[in-house]
């Protein structure tokens, strides 16, 4: 089946094979989360993006295979749930933005900033820092060398505008960091994957950055 970024809650995930990176989403839990577990092709190393919820669904992608880290987009509830569960049973890495870790339950064992470099496997993912849903929540841009850059956002960036914010200042920052470090850097055919819901490209949302500014959310 085509990939189209659709999942629904408990349903079947959603498969992406890219050319070396297989992505696999599922959404989870009563808020609709996505949890994303990354497979390099070349050899087999596992990484899951939010351990939001539904342990036992996520511990059944892994389908017994080790799990090398768990990364936290950021520090709100509904995207660690089953965190503990899943460290637990995997002995996972734990890793999240420098600036959310002491609102995240679980121990950090390696805090992110901007730039930093996560592996999986052969495949490298480079850390983007967008404050303002959260002070320290992190994005994970994937340069695929056969094609388009791909962009998992957790709930900094979805189809339709930036993640909530606490107020007017916060919502400049995000929308400051979204414009600059996503669309000013990132073309048209970057494909994103955000924490709820469907994905989009940026092309695709691109000439509504003006909107969204002008409307303040």
């Amino acid at each position: 089946m085509t990939y189209d970024g659709h999942v629904q809650p408990g349903g079947a995930p959603a498969v992406r094979e890219l050319e070396g990176l297989t992505v696999t989403k599922l959404s989870v839990g009563p808020m609709d989360n996505n949890a994303y577990l990354l497979e390099c092709r070349t050899t087999g190393d596992l990484l899951l993006v939010d351990a939001a919820n539904d342990a036992e669904r996520l511990l059944a992608l892994l389908g017994g295979r080790p799990l090398s880290a768990v990364v936290t987009t950021h520090r709100h509830g509904d995207h660690w749930q089953a965190l503990e569960e899943v460290v637990s049973a995997t002995g996972a890495r734990t890793m999240a933005g420098a600036d959310d870790v002491e609102g995240i339950p679980v121990a950090t064992d390696q805090p992110l900033s901007d730039g930093d470099t996560v592996p999986v496997g052969d495949a490298r993912l480079r850390v983007i820092t967008l404050v303002g849903h959260t002070p320290g929540s992190v994005a994970l841009a994937y340069d695929d060398p056969a094609g388009h850059p791909h962009l998992l956002t957790g709930d900094s960036l979805f189809p339709g505008g930036v993640g909530k914010t606490a107020g007017p200042a916060a919502f400049t920052s995000l929308l400051d960091d979204v414009e600059t470090k996503l669309f000013g850097n990132l073309g048209d055919d970057t494909w994103f994957y955000p924490g709820h819901g469907d994905d989009s490209t940026l092309g695709e949302q691109r000439a509504a950055l003006p909107e969204w500014r002008a409307r303040g959310w």
